[in-house]
């Protein structure tokens, strides 16, 4: 059964408005890291796995190291680890594929 959402969420040593108010820093911190990424990677000439893989590993190490170790949260209170790592991704990898491409395109297509 679900738990009742908190009214405030102590993260380290600031306060959150709840539940929904974190995954959403989560959600946009993620979308960040895709532009960046997407930028990085279509200057660079990366193509094909070696850039989807990384992008992956990348943005899902970032966020688990940033919940885990910066914030030091509980993240049983958030679904566990899995939700949290998850929260986003789709939507950070369609904005990377797109960026990535745009970028790839206009620099090095002839």
């Amino acid at each position: 059964m679900d738990k009742p959402e908190p009214a405030l969420v102590r993260v380290r040593s600031s306060v959150w408005g709840g539940r929904d108010e974190f995954l959403d820093v989560i959600y946009w911190f993620r979308q960040i890291i895709a532009v960046v990424l997407g930028v990085i990677w279509g200057v660079l000439p990366l193509r094909g796995f070696l850039g989807i893989a990384g992008f992956c590993l990348i943005n899902a190490g970032v966020l688990y190291l940033y919940f885990s170790n910066y914030l030091q949260i509980d993240e049983e209170e958030y679904g566990g680890t899995w939700e949290l790592t998850k929260e986003g991704f789709m939507t950070s990898f369609a904005l990377f594929m797109v960026i990535w491409i745009i970028f790839y395109t206009a620099i090095h297509y002839d």
